[in-house]
């Protein structure tokens, strides 16, 4: 059977409603750290400093209204320090409706590089190591952080703890979302969440990043604003009844770890999948062709394979098309 036949290609992509406002956050460019649209809060008391980041992605809003309420409600923390951030700025300020995803970067993914030797390294520029390099002094003070982020495709919330034990360990306090992802990363570049002493088993800073559902549906404000709460309440920054009742949502019965095992990455423009998966798709037998590469079938690798955010929406010669991962049961 000929796979032309078979596999959706990207202009067979579904066009996804914007049902959020993207909210004005330049009031916020004075922030009052002294780095542009960055807020620290010190309680005066001793505790942890946490940190709630937002659109390292420019088009992934849900974040942003996140920390722009948070801002507007003067919430302060009980112990510590609180730091709300919103990153790529620059990316955001170009949203067009009419074109959701260009907004996602300027010149990079602002997502790939967060490694000391990037960042310290300054015959390498553009608008986002910039941001990063002006974000860096605080995000190194920063002993957890939560970072905000949305989906491609329309996919239960998920939230990634990278590889460590330690992240596991987190993620099963937070306690929510119910889909958790281990894994190691992006061939691309490394994430905010794996960052310094984030990625490091001997220390005890920590970080999670959360997709809290596709871009532009209303329900990633709410997943959000979920994880934030239980987030900040799990550090002891708030108590519940700091925020509105309603920022807090059910708990699933059951939590769901995935280890992811390798990246499916595009080596052309000739990348195909199988089906329209939008994620966490599990396939219970080895060898189920999940999509063509270059006109070659790619196929499950063992039983409990689970597809960790599959999109073509990105597509040239070496992104990561889908992540493969092994349903711990």
């Amino acid at each position: 059977m000929n796979n032309e036949s078979l596999t959706p290609n990207k202009d067979t992509l579904p066009d996804y409603p914007i049902e959020i406002e993207f909210p004005d956050i330049t009031p916020y460019e004075k922030g009052n750290s002294g780095i542009p649209y960055l807020y620290t809060f010190d309680s005066g008391a001793a505790g942890p400093h946490v940190m709630i980041n937002s659109i390292i992605h420019g088009n992934e809003v849900c974040g942003a209204i996140v920390v722009k309420e948070l801002i507007d409600m003067g919430l302060t923390p009980r112990q510590g320090k609180l730091t709300l951030a919103f990153s790529n700025v620059a990316a955001y300020l170009t949203f067009d409706p009419q074109n959701p995803d260009k907004s996602r970067f300027v010149d990079q993914d602002m997502n790939r590089v967060w490694t000391k030797a990037i960042l310290e390294d300054l015959t390498k520029d553009s608008s986002e190591l910039r941001r990063a390099r002006e974000m860096r002094p605080v995000i190194d003070e920063v002993d957890f952080l939560l970072d905000l982020h949305s989906m491609h495709e329309k996919c239960s919330p998920l939230c990634v703890c990278g590889p460590l034990d330690k992240g596991l360990e987190l993620a099963k306090q937070q306690a929510s979302p119910a889909w958790v992802i281990r894994d190691e990363g992006h061939p691309e570049g490394c994430r905010l969440r794996d960052y310094a002493d984030f990625g490091d088993s001997s220390s005890d800073k920590n970080a999670l990043l959360v997709e809290c559902g596709q871009h532009w549906e209303s329900s990633a404000v709410t997943v959000a604003r979920d994880v934030t709460a239980r987030f900040l309440v799990l550090h002891g920054v708030i108590e519940q009844d700091d925020l509105p009742s309603y920022w807090f949502q059910p708990l699933e019965p059951i939590m769901n770890i995935v280890k992811v095992t390798e990246p499916v990455v595009a080596t052309s423009m000739d990348f195909r999948f199988a089906d329209q998966y939008t994620g966490l798709e599990t396939f219970s037998e080895a060898g189920n062709v999940i999509a063509w590469s270059d006109g070659l079938p790619v196929k499950t690798p063992y039983a409990n394979c689970v597809l960790v955010m599959p999109s073509i929406r990105q597509l040239r010669p070496g992104v990561t098309v889908v992540r493969l991962g092994e349903l711990c049961i």
